[in-house]
């Protein structure tokens, strides 16, 4: 197959990686502390000596897994083409429209939310239903393609609570 790579000694710099779905998140105008926060309204009741600070930093920790930042990328890609009309029909009016059926957004970001095990599924869930703070702003923005990040975000706050819940337990 022309074109194709095939080298099982590729391993691109996780550095970059991270990189990348920072750079994107901050071009979709998302602060991380928000996410902090986020986090940390929903763990403190449950661990009284939470602060945001730990929080900041379990988010940092966990947005430096290999498994997130995979899954972050080409759902924040699929965002940022289909909404420069980059990608072909149906797909594009699929995720334009955030199809209830099509599932994609929510398998991606169910792969994040599980890095540190099924309690990362509940949060994630949780999460999805209530929409807090600035996931909610993307759930609600109907200007741009937003079908992958606001599951996103809700995954990667599923998933740092989760893993204060084993840091903690």
């Amino acid at each position: 197959m022309v074109g194709k790579m095939n080298n099982p000694r590729f391993k691109y710099p996780d550095t970059k990686a991270y990189e990348f779905v920072v750079n994107r998140l901050k071009e979709r105008g998302v602060d991380l502390n928000e996410l902090a926060k986020i986090v940390y309204k929903t763990q403190k009741d449950f661990e009284p000596d939470l602060t945001l600070e730990t929080c900041q930093k379990f988010l940092i920790d966990t947005m430096h897994k290999r498994e997130l930042l995979n899954s972050a990328m080409v759902a924040l890609e699929l965002d940022r083409l289909t909404e420069e009309g980059k990608v072909d029909e149906p797909l594009a009016s699929i995720i334009k429209n955030d199809a209830g059926v099509f599932g994609v957004d929510e398998t991606l970001a169910l792969q994040i939310a599980n890095i540190y095990g099924t309690i990362g599924t509940t949060n994630f869930g949780y999460f999805d239903r209530v929409k807090n703070g600035i996931i909610a702003k993307f759930d609600h923005d109907k200007v741009h393609v937003n079908t992958f990040i606001d599951d996103i975000l809700a995954a990667i706050v599923a998933a740092v609570c989760g893993k204060i819940a084993h840091q903690y337990a």
